[in-house]
């Protein structure tokens, strides 16, 4: 089934709520859970928890650490997830850095929520791009700049997983600029996954299966030790945040029957109402 790409806010179920009876699991970190379970109970949805990622500290932090004491040396900051800042700031302030240090340097932020962070830090924020995904990150950043020929010189930092996608440093530096990626945290396969419990969850009635980033898809498959998830979630509607993530579900077998238009969790949230009010 094709995916799901519009969302009107005006969208209205006057008789039901469109996830009365249904159930979603969803696969954030759970330190992130709160808010999207939040969205999905006020369409009606039973929501189960079932973290397939964790998220903790960088192996090292020496490469963070050189970058945060050269911070005069770049031009840009490039933040691409509320954890990106969240690990970045800790770390900064505990290095005894005043957040008033960042105040010469560009910021780039990937997504409103990730610019509600930096702003709730006290952070200016120059650069929101429209789209969240890496190509359209770099054409934010060199409309802003004034095309391609200004980037050429600039430095930036991008402070983020330690595993992700290098489209972004290598399309920048390939414009001339130079670019530091340094780890500020990582992704885990959490310890307390159980291969059994999660097949008999999905077994005992799961209608949807929410994926917010690659790495929660490519966790699931570890556990269930596949590159092929398509029996895994036989029967499960499978709602992805965006391309990115949709891509990854694909590699793994999974097509997406739900991506909302706007790559955000309340979006998803009414994305997966929206399908299922359908029904």
């Amino acid at each position: 089934m094709a995916p799901t790409n519009k969302t009107p806010r005006t969208k209205q179920w006057p008789n039901s709520k469109p996830l009365d009876g249904r159930t979603v699991v969803i696969t954030r970190a759970r330190a992130q859970v709160e808010g999207f379970v939040a969205e999905l109970e006020q369409f009606g949805a039973r929501v189960i928890a079932c973290p397939t990622i964790e998220i903790d500290q960088p192996e090292s932090f020496e490469r963070l650490d050189e970058a945060i004491s050269h911070l005069y040396g770049y031009d840009w900051l490039v933040f691409t997830s509320v954890n990106a800042v969240d690990h970045f700031l800790k770390r900064f302030k505990a290095s005894k850095h005043e957040v008033i240090e960042i105040d010469d340097l560009r910021i780039c932020a990937v997504g409103d929520a990730t610019a509600e962070r930096l702003r709730e830090a006290q952070l200016h924020v120059d650069v929101i791009p429209h789209e969240f995904k890496a190509e359209g990150v770099f054409e934010a950043l060199t409309q802003f700049v004034g095309g391609q020929e200004a980037v050429s010189g600039l430095n930036f930092l991008i402070p983020r997983a330690a595993i992700a996608r290098d489209f972004l440093p290598r399309a920048l530096e390939a414009a001339g600029a130079r670019v530091d990626v340094v780890p500020a945290y990582r992704t885990l396969l959490p310890d307390h996954l159980d291969r059994g419990r999660i097949s008999a969850m999905l077994a005992g009635g799961a209608d949807c299966i929410a994926f917010t980033s690659s790495s929660t898809v490519r966790n699931l498959a570890q556990l269930f030790d596949t590159q092929d998830l398509s029996m895994v979630l036989e029967g499960v509607a499978v709602a992805c945040i965006g391309k990115v993530t949709a891509q990854t579900a694909a590699e793994h077998g999974l097509p997406t029957d739900i991506q909302p238009a706007q790559f955000t969790i309340p979006e998803l949230a009414r994305a997966i109402a929206e399908y299922f009010g359908r029904k």
